[in-house]
């Protein structure tokens, strides 16, 4: 399988919204990495399958889902590593306040499987929308 296929993969079980089905994408041991504020309830340090589970059940379970969009731009794909250009938007379930972030992925893979997660976005403007 090629990573461009492993990141297709990823992509439809993020927009199908099962953090068990992402998880089983990522590898054992996960380098990863999320600026932001530790006052946003899903923002945290993963180095595991289960941490990403957990992550992506805490943080999809704090959005409304008919309000989760998102606009990819580019995917970029060279060898193990690719880039995910383009923006999300979320209402957050416990307040209803709604945000729009650009952003940029890197992910890297290994065997068909993801290794590495770091996601630049506007942390600041979804601290914002989670106070």
């Amino acid at each position: 399988m090629t990573f461009r296929k492993t990141v297709d993969n990823f992509l439809q079980a993020l927009v199908g919204g099962d953090p068990d089905a992402i998880a089983a994408l990522f590898a054992e041991a996960v380098d990863w990495k999320i600026a932001g504020s530790p006052a946003v309830p899903w923002i945290r340090h993963c180095t595991t399958r289960a941490d990403v589970a957990e992550f992506f059940r805490t943080m999809l379970g704090g959005f409304v889902p008919e309000g989760r969009a998102a606009n990819i731009g580019h995917i970029l794909v060279e060898g193990p590593h690719a880039v995910i250009l383009g923006e999300i938007s979320q209402v957050i379930k416990a307040n209803g306040r709604a945000f729009t972030t650009p952003f940029a992925l890197h992910l890297t893979g290994e065997n068909g499987l993801i290794t590495r997660y770091h996601i630049y976005e506007d942390s600041l403007t979804v601290a914002e929308a989670a106070a």
